[in-house]
């Protein structure tokens, strides 16, 4: 009975245009944010942290760079992986040549290199679209790969050919290397996510974002009216490209701590992250958090109950999770192509009617 809008009145453009109009919706989303940064961190262990936490404050910033570019402005990309190891590559080399400078700048200068990666590989999109959009991503991710192996300045030389990030404090706080605290870490990267995902709400709400969506829908129409293919799919790429260089550079910096490009960000982790914003939601930022901690949560699960509490063999779990993930893309598209955002709206729309029948 508390989920009305009666009595719930607007006085401003301002208070009718906001992201959460339903004032239960607005405690909710101010208690979510108390919880994160006053309560978690001093329940947080290291189970939770790199099993869980870590994981899903990482995958839910490249969740929301793929969706801006996927979902909002209609340009298929499988290129995340390698745009990933751009951000990661970028933010070892900072880390490295300029060991005096904040590691909080590291990663958003790693952002803004792998943006003008992005914005590079992002060029066809101006002749080329669909299936030949996305092969031509998949190139990317390939090119980009085989770049980080070969080319031994972008590991400093290394025998082994792997990175490792050194030791970097944020306020006398270590934050990367071996001697991090979990909640130190988990802060650290939860001000990304949510400076992330504050940022791209009010992009995607904004004016560009409806040059995005008009681009989406129909490119002829939205060129005839005045919106210019060029700026909107190039915008659409850099911002994306940002958001996955952050993700990249955490990845590396403050969850792996070493990485060789091949494992960490192969094809599989292109892959990952566009299931995430299938499953999630095409063109919802609630999605591309949903489609992260269900991807993030579903192993953990299947551990517990399969092999913990049934005793299932560690190997058929592995793979029954495949199958359940592709069963649910294949599910999501035909079914409910808008993902679990959609369900959720579906849900909240059901409980404001609630009991009544209409």
């Amino acid at each position: 009975m508390f989920y009305r809008e009666a009595g719930d009145f607007k006085t401003s453009y301002a208070s009718d245009n906001q992201t959460f109009p339903i004032r239960f919706d607005r405690l909710g989303y101010f208690t979510a944010m108390v919880v994160a940064f006053l309560v978690v961190p001093f329940l947080i262990n290291d189970y939770w942290a790199n099993a869980i936490l870590l994981p899903f404050l990482i995958y839910a910033i490249a969740a929301i760079g793929l969706n801006i570019l996927v979902g909002y402005c209609g340009q298929v990309s499988l290129g995340t992986g390698g745009f990933m190891a751009v951000g990661a590559y970028a933010c070892y080399k900072l880390m490295t040549a300029m060991p005096e400078v904040n590691i909080f700048f590291h990663v958003l200068i790693s952002g803004g290199i792998t943006a003008f990666v992005c914005v590079l590989f992002g060029l066809p999109s101006l002749r080329i679209k669909g299936f030949y959009l996305a092969v031509a991503t998949l190139a990317a991710q390939f090119f980009l790969v085989w770049l980080f192996n070969r080319v031994p300045w972008f590991y400093n030389y290394s025998a082994s050919g792997q990175i490792n990030a050194p030791e970097r404090t944020l306020f006398g706080i270590e934050v990367t290397g071996p001697n991090t605290q979990a909640w130190a870490t988990y802060l650290f990267c939860l001000v990304f996510l949510v400076g992330s995902a504050w940022i791209a709400r009010n992009l995607t709400r904004g004016m560009t974002g409806r040059k995005w969506m008009a681009i989406r829908d129909m490119d002829i129409a939205a060129e005839i009216i005045g919106v210019n293919p060029l700026k909107a799919k190039i915008s659409a790429f850099a911002v994306s490209g940002f958001f996955v260089g952050i993700s990249g550079a955490l990845f590396f910096s403050v969850y792996l701590g070493a990485v060789e490009v091949g494992e960490a960000f192969g094809i599989n982790k292109s892959f990952l992250v566009l299931f995430m914003v299938i499953i999630g939601g095409l063109g919802s930022m609630f999605g591309s958090f949903a489609g992260a901690a269900f991807l993030v949560l579903l192993p953990v699960v299947l551990k517990v109950v399969g092999v913990d509490w049934l005793g299932m063999p560690t190997d058929l779990v592995a793979h029954l999770q495949l199958v359940i993930v592709g069963g649910l893309i294949v599910v999501f598209l035909i079914l409910e192509p808008h993902g679990l955002a959609q369900l959720w709206r579906v849900a909240k729309e059901k409980l404001r009617l609630w009991p009544f029948p209409h």
